[in-house]
């Protein structure tokens, strides 16, 4: 799976890290619903994390389709919010 972070690239993660990245988007899912930009923002960098800790970046001039786009580490809350309606990042 190929997923980009909008504004710093994009990384190839094996589909056995599926089950980790769900578990970061439930959370990020849950401090959204509290409205609380504190945990969102820890949230949201968690699974970001966990996107660079497990992928290998792909080469900026490669041209491979993102499966997976992740909001950028310094996106608001009301932002993510209107980019997503009720949707998890990280499809089920």
């Amino acid at each position: 799976m190929i997923v980009r972070i909008m504004g710093e690239g994009q990384w190839k993660l094996d589909d056995s890290h599926f089950p980790e990245l769900n578990a970061l988007d439930d959370e990020l899912l849950e401090e959204m619903e509290s409205g609380e930009e504190e945990g969102f923002r820890r949230a949201l960098g968690a699974l970001l994390d966990a996107v660079r800790r497990l992928g290998s970046p792909i080469p900026d001039d490669a041209l491979d389709p993102s499966e997976l786009i992740l909001p950028a580490p310094d996106a608001t809350l009301a932002g993510v919010r209107e980019m997503l309606g009720d949707d998890g990042l990280v499809p089920g």
